[in-house]
């Protein structure tokens, strides 16, 4: 018997400090919930969880920008869905005015209405945006990332559904002229517009007419003009006429004579507009409105399939990050029914060691006996 060491409360001691510490692991785990809290726990399986944490964030991630991607796609879609119903109401028009039961002043009324709604395309083109991004006026050309590593995109262009893309613009003719004169002939209106090249003032010659009445493109009358027997000549110049820019005007002839006026017109350059002054205009109207349509239909049903791309897309990340998410839970989480097994002997061994230590100190009380 020996009492300065005494071996086995040292012993009994350790495997207390070993019960301890798997009690503490266990309490750790348990609280937790995961099965690796550091490193220390399992490193291999650590790096191997984290890098499929990194995957799984970067698909909820995809998932978002979709969605962001479809909320755009539905911007754009729902504005030429408006677009589509001018289109119809401007064919519509179109083909009311082919009529021949119409009059000239029937027909004007009905292009002014087609030029109200031609603008109303080229403002929806114009102005309609998602996150300040213009979608329809030609410059959108967007990625969206839907993976969760570099290069895992798909490129979206939407094309310019403005008027003037559409060729469906309110001039019916243009005459391209240097600063100078427009000679129009005939009592309809053969010209809506003129490109100024140089800029400058036009003047306008009316024969054998009572009055002449200048309107604009909207149809609003700039200035009448009371025409005697003689030819009458008066100017019109535009104070915001530039190099390059445009001024659009139409002449109609309010005469009380028998005698209509002559205006004589001299056209250099047809232009790309939508008139329906005349029958064969109407007609004309009504192809180029059609074409309007079809281009329209084109682009919304390209938007429609990368909505339907971009709902796959969305389901197939959800499918990806749910794998990866059970496999990263395997690694990481903690069985919690398993740790409890754990935890439960490490606390009996606890308390079966402490009992132990207890009657290891008191072995050395033997040596008092034998000095007895």
């Amino acid at each position: 018997m020996r009492i300065n060491h005494n071996i086995a409360a040292l012993n009994t001691y350790r495997q207390l400090g070993q019960a301890n510490q798997a009690q503490q692991s266990s309490m750790e785990k348990l609280s937790s919930g995961l099965r690796i809290n550091n490193a220390s726990d399992d490193a291999a399986g650590l790096a191997i969880s984290e890098k499929m944490r990194g995957q799984i964030r970067g698909l909820e991630q995809a998932q978002q920008n979709a969605q962001d991607g479809i909320s755009l796609i539905q911007t754009a879609e729902g504005a030429m869905n408006e677009t589509h119903s001018i289109l119809q109401r401007m064919r519509e028009l179109s083909v009311q005015a082919a009529n021949d039961t119409n009059t000239d002043t029937d027909r004007f009324e009905i292009q002014k209405e087609i030029n109200q709604l031609t603008e109303e395309i080229t403002r929806i083109g114009e102005n309609t945006e998602f996150n300040t991004k213009n979608l329809l006026d030609g410059s959108f050309e967007g990625e969206f990332q839907i993976g969760a590593n570099e290069g895992q995109s798909i490129s979206l262009e939407i094309g310019d559904m403005t008027a003037e893309s559409l060729n469906v613009t309110a001039d019916a003719a243009k005459a391209a002229v240097d600063e100078g004169s427009v000679n129009v002939d005939s009592s309809s209106t053969a010209i809506s517009g003129f490109d100024d090249l140089v800029g400058g003032s036009y003047s306008i010659e009316v024969d054998d007419s009572s009055s002449a009445t200048l309107y604009n493109a909207d149809g609003e009358s700039l200035a009448t003009a009371s025409v005697s027997s003689s030819a009458l000549s008066f100017s019109v110049s535009s104070a915001h006429t530039t190099t390059g820019g445009s001024v659009s005007v139409s002449v109609s002839l309010d005469s009380a004579s028998a005698t209509a006026g002559t205006i004589t017109a001299n056209v250099l350059e047809k232009g790309q507009g939508i008139s329906v002054m005349s029958e064969e205009d109407a007609g004309a109207a009504i192809t180029s409105i059609q074409n309007a349509l079809d281009r329209v239909s084109g682009e919304r049903s390209k938007l429609g399939a990368y909505q339907n791309r971009l709902d796959h897309s969305i389901n197939n990340l959800g499918t990806s990050a749910e794998n990866l998410t059970a496999a990263e839970s395997r690694i990481r989480d903690v069985d919690m029914a398993k740790e409890m097994m754990n935890q439960t002997k490490s606390s009996i061994l606890s308390q079966a060691s402490q009992s132990m230590l207890a009657q290891a100190n008191q072995m050395p009380q033997g040596v008092l006996q034998l000095l007895r």
